[in-house]
C-alpha cells in the first residue's frame, strides 16, 4: 500500500498488498499544507449497523469447529486483493471458509479461534491521522470506498474484532496451531506449517459444509431464481445475441448477476456450435450461428456468496432439428435417471452411474461404441467416456465445486443425506475433429444441469423454474424472443 507519510513533496510509491511489490504511483506531490488541510473537517461518526442474519449461525459453526480441536488455535484468513495487471486488482471475493465461519466479506481479515474463543483481526477504514484515507490506492476511503470500523464489523458479525496490526501477537507463541493455508501468504509465513495437521484442518472445514441448513438452502434457492432471470434475459435479447454472438450472452447474464446478486459464481460458459464441446469454454468470443446449438453454463452468486450452477443447451433457431432433438432427449433421459437416484441413503456415485448407463446404451444404439454397452460400462473399460468426459454431480454451496477438500469416503464414496445440495449434469460431446462419429454429429455438445437439494424423502430441484424439456424450451424461447 502507499507509504503513510505526512510531509512529502514527491509522490509516494504504491505497494501492492498481494505481492508486496512497489511500483511508481505517478501521483501529484502532497505538500505538508495540503496534507494538514485534508485531515481536518470530516464527519466520521460511527454508523448503526444491524446484526447480520447469519451471525447466530456462524457462532454455532465456530463452536462446532472449536469442539473438534479442543485447546488448539485455529486460523482462517479471508485473503487479500489479487493483482490482475500491474497495480490493478480483481474485485475482491473473500475466502469461502472464512465467510462460512464468521460472515465477513472485507479483505485483509483473519479469524482466529483460540481454545474456543473467536476474534476477527481486520483492517478498518482509514483514520484521519495519516494520509492513508486520501492517498492509499488499496485501502484509502477516497480511492476505494468506506470500509467498516472495527465496532461496525463487530456489531454486524457478532464477535470481537481487533485491528489487523495485532494479528502477529495473536499468532505468536508455541501453541498448537492449525492454519487454512493457501489463502493468505502473509499469514502462512507467520505460522510454521505442519502439512498433516493443516491438511486435516482443511478437510474438516470442507466437510462441515456438506450438509446445508435452512438458511443456506434459502440462499441457494435465491441464487437459482436470479439465475433463471439471467437466462431469460439472454433469450429475450436474441436479436442482439445473433448480432454480437457469445459475448452478448455473457454480458447480459453478468448484468443480472450484478444487479440482483453479488457477482457470477464462476466464469460463464457460452458455447456456440463446436465451442460447446469444450467443457470450460470461457473465451466466449464466437458467433451464435443459426442451425446450431448453444450451451449456456451460468450461475449467479448471491449477496451472501452462495452460487447457482445451471446449464441449458438451446437451439439457436428456437426449434431443435430432428437430430438435435434425439440427442438432447438422450441427455435429458440420462439426467432423469440421475434424478431418480437423488434421495437419502443412495450412494453419491449412484447418480453418475445411473446417468452414464443411459448415455452408454444410447451411444451403443448410435453404433458408436467399439464394444457392447454393458462392457463399455465396466470400470475396467469406460470407453463410452470419450463422449461424456466428466462426472455427473458435485456439491454446491459457497463454492461452485463446494466441499472440494472433503475426504473421498465423506463425499464421492458417501451416501446422500438430507441437506446436501448437488448438481446433476450429464452431457454428450462430439468433437469437431472426431473421426469415430458421423460427420453430422461432429461439433455438437449438449449438457443439462440442475441444482438439487436432497430432502427427507427425495429431492427438490432448486432450478426447476428454468425449462429443460424439448417442448418446454421451444415454448419458453417463443415467449421471450
Amino acid at each position: 500500500m502507499t507509504e503513510k507519510v505526512t510531509d512529502e513533496t514527491v509522490p509516494a510509491e504504491v505497494q501492492t498488498p498481494s505481492t508486496g511489490l512497489k511500483v511508481e504511483g505517478h501521483d501529484p506531490a502532497v505538500p505538508a499544507a495540503y496534507s494538514a488541510f485534508m485531515r481536518d473537517g470530516w464527519d466520521d461518526a460511527p454508523t448503526a449497523v444491524p446484526r447480520a442474519d447469519v451471525a447466530d449461525l456462524t457462532a454455532a459453526r465456530r463452536a462446532r469447529l472449536a469442539a473438534l480441536f479442543p485447546g488448539e488455535r485455529l486460523v482462517l484468513p479471508g485473503g487479500e486483493p489479487k493483482v490482475r495487471s500491474y497495480d490493478t486488482h480483481y474485485r475482491f471475493r473473500v475466502d469461502t471458509a472464512h465467510a462460512y465461519f464468521c460472515g465477513n466479506q472485507t479483505s485483509d481479515a483473519t479469524l482466529v479461534i483460540d481454545d474456543g474463543e473467536a476474534v476477527l483481526y481486520a483492517r478498518p477504514r482509514s483514520g484521519r491521522d495519516t494520509d492513508e484515507f486520501f492517498r492509499d490506492r488499496d485501502y484509502g476511503q477516497l480511492w476505494v470506498g468506506k470500509r467498516p470500523s472495527l465496532d461496525e464489523l463487530s456489531d454486524r458479525l457478532g464477535l470481537p474484532v481487533r485491528h489487523v496490526d495485532r494479528l502477529s501477537d495473536a499468532l505468536s507463541g508455541s501453541r498448537k496451531t492449525r492454519v487454512h493455508r493457501g489463502v493468505s501468504l502473509g499469514v502462512d509465513r507467520q505460522v510454521a506449517g505442519d502439512r498433516t495437521t493443516d491438511d486435516d484442518f482443511a478437510r474438516v472445514i470442507s466437510e462441515m459444509r456438506l450438509v446445508k441448513d435452512d438458511w443456506e438452502v434459502d440462499q441457494l434457492q435465491e441464487a437459482c431464481d436470479i439465475t433463471t432471470l439471467g437466462f431469460s434475459d439472454s433469450v429475450a435479447e436474441w436479436d442482439r445475441v445473433l448480432q454480437y454472438g457469445e459475448r452478448w450472452i455473457e454480458g447480459t447474464f453478468f448484468r443480472r448477476a450484478r444487479a440482483m446478486g453479488n457477482d457470477i459464481g464462476y466464469d460463464s460458459i457460452v458455447g456456440g456450435g463446436s465451442h460447446a464441446t469444450t467443457l470450460h469454454w470461457i473465451d466466449n468470443d464466437g458467433p451464435i450461428t443459426p442451425g446450431t446449438l448453444v450451451l449456456l453454463d451460468m450461475g449467479v452468486e448471491g449477496r451472501n456468496l452462495y452460487t447457482a450452477d445451471v446449464t441449458r443447451t438451446l437451439p439457436v433457431d428456437g426449434r431443435f432439428t430432428a437430430l438435435q432433438r434425439d440427442l438432447y432427449q438422450l441427455v435429458l433421459d440420462a439426467q432423469d435417471a440421475g434424478f431418480a437416484v437423488a434421495r437419502p441413503g443412495q450412494p453419491f456415485i449412484g447418480i453418475h452411474e445411473a446417468a452414464m448407463s443411459v448415455l452408454a446404451h444410447g451411444l451403443d444404439d448410435l453404433g458408436l461404441l467399439p464394444v457392447p454397452a454393458e462392457q463399455a460400462l465396466d470400470p475396467a473399460s469406460k470407453v463410452y467416456s470419450r463422449w461424456t468426459l466428466h462426472g455427473t454431480s458435485h456439491m454446491l454451496g459457497l463454492d461452485v465445486h463446494d466441499c472440494g477438500q472433503a475426504a473421498p469416503e465423506n463425499y464421492k464414496e458417501a451416501t446422500l443425506e438430507p441437506g446436501m445440495v448437488l448438481t446433476i449434469e450429464p452431457g454428450l460431446y462430439f468433437q469437431d475433429d472426431d473421426l469415430l462419429v458421423p460427420e453430422g454429429l461432429r461439433g455438437t455438445g449438449i449438457r443439462i444441469e440442475d441444482d438439487v437439494l436432497i430432502t427427507g424423502d427425495g429431492h427438490r430441484n432448486l432450478s426447476a423454474a428454468l425449462p429443460r424439456g424439448v417442448e418446454e424450451i421451444e415454448s419458453w424461447m417463443d415467449g421471450l424472443r
